[in-house]
């Protein structure tokens, strides 16, 4: 009794990692992948630096420099006395303390600009945080579309694999009875072995789909994901978009995240340009400080020195200053930055206009691949229909002898090839259709 609860213990973890599985459909991969994926976590992680980059353009902008500093020391030797402003050889002590400030009145507009530059960078953080999830939805979703196929294929496969061993056994049949031959069965034998190969093949693309998957969405490489492949569940509607493509492009233009950051990078580059051309300017600043000192001469007989309160009260300086600096030569350096921050400019704009470019040719092109593949699913899902009742035929023709053995094996390539067509045709359309959901503004967590 013992050993029979001891072998039920080490069998039941098996049996619940089973049942704990979860089916998981598109959306719950796309937001498992969101959350597990380590580009958009080192995208977070830049997005802090914008912000302590934020807090250091409003406080350099807003606040001066202030800084304290503290001394002691002994002197030994010739020394000037600080009371009769006399040389003297006598050992001394000095004890100093000094606190100063400083704030830019004037610097070219340099703090100014600052402060806009790390406001755009923490809007471009924003989005490209945004463009790496959309990114990494597509990838997930192109990956899941993947398995969907090889999986249906699969199944497609299996079952041919069976009526190919049930044809293979009646032409076995057929041939005790004289009604076929022993080329057909031979015939029939290649077929069988060719339809198990290729199901073979396909669960080889499916493990490696689904790998693939796993990797998309930083999956444990060695724990199993099952997939919801249900299209039903998974929302696909085939038809055509019904978008005109050039009014989705010119709204595009204003959404899509390359292009903000492209306009942004283009907007910073500016501002750039321009506190170069102010740094020729002069800088005005401010100034101010408060300083004291204590000293006293150890050792000396005699010697009483003024106590430590009173020198403090008694040294005391403060000063107020108001500099103004003037730039003349600093070996060109100030026009070598003028010439890369224009040629940092023209470059961006570039860029911008090229993303701009781009967008209306995805989204021209996305409108077209997705009402192209609309039609292609409606024609695929005729030809299958009509492989399928051919095939139908030509299986009950082959069973009383009216077609050749290579005949039936042409009809069924041909139904296989039509499933194998319509499956891919229906997968390239969801992903199409979604693109041009996203062109619209329509992410593809919110689809």
């Amino acid at each position: 009794m013992k050993r029979i609860f001891l072998i039920i213990t080490l069998l039941l973890p098996m049996f619940s990692t089973a049942q704990d599985t979860v089916t998981m459909g598109l959306k719950d991969c796309m937001r498992y992948a969101v959350e597990h994926s380590t580009k958009i976590t080192i995208q977070d992680a830049d997005n802090r630096n914008t912000q302590v980059d934020r807090r250091d353009a409003i406080l350099q902008m807003f606040t001066p420099e202030i800084s304290g500093s503290t001394y002691a020391y002994y002197n030994f030797g010739r020394s000037i006395d600080p009371e009769s402003n006399t040389y003297s050889t006598v050992t001394s002590f000095h004890n100093g303390y000094s606190v100063s400030g400083g704030i830019d009145l004037f610097n070219g507009f340099q703090a100014v600009n600052n402060m806009k530059i790390t406001k755009t960078a923490q809007l471009m953080g924003k989005t490209k945080s945004q463009q790496l999830e959309d990114q990494v939805c597509l990838a997930t979703m192109e990956a899941f579309c993947n398995v969907i196929y090889f999986k249906k294929l699969a199944e497609a496969l299996a079952a041919q694999v069976t009526t190919a061993e049930k044809a293979l056994q009646l032409a076995e049949r057929q041939e005790k009875l004289g009604q076929k031959s022993h080329a057909d069965v031979v015939q029939m034998q290649a077929d069988f072995a060719e339809r198990q190969y290729q199901l073979t093949m396909c669960e080889n693309k499916l493990s490696n789909a689904v790998i693939t998957l796993k990797d998309v969405m930083f999956w444990p490489i060695e724990e199993p994901l099952n997939v919801d492949d249900d299209l039903t569940n998974i929302g696909f509607s085939f038809e055509k978009s019904g978008e005109d493509a050039k009014i989705l492009a010119e709204n595009a233009k204003d959404i899509m995240p390359e292009v903000m950051l492209a306009e942004s990078t283009m907007n910073n580059a500016q501002l750039e340009l321009r506190t170069a051309r102010w740094k020729l300017l002069p800088r005005l600043s401010l100034y101010s400080g408060w300083s004291t000192n204590y000293f006293t001469y150890p050792g000396l007989d005699g010697y009483v020195p003024t106590p430590f309160e009173e020198q403090f009260r008694n040294n005391r300086g403060e000063y107020i200053q108001l500099s103004l600096s003037i730039p003349i030569y600093e070996h060109l350096s100030r026009h070598s930055s003028i010439s890369k921050k224009k040629n940092a400019y023209i470059k961006a704009k570039a860029d911008y206009d090229q993303a701009i470019q781009q967008v209306e040719a995805e989204v021209y092109r996305a409108v077209a691949d997705c009402d192209g593949t609309a039609d292609a699913v409606r024609q695929a899902e005729t030809r299958a229909q009509l492989q399928e009742e051919a095939f139908s035929l030509n299986a009950k023709r082959f069973e009383q002898g009216l077609i050749s053995s290579i005949e039936y094996q042409t009809a069924s390539n041909n139904y296989l090839n039509a499933l194998a067509e319509e499956m891919n045709a229906k997968m390239q359309h969801f992903i199409k259709k979604s693109v041009v959901l996203y062109y619209k503004g329509i992410h593809y967590l919110e689809q």
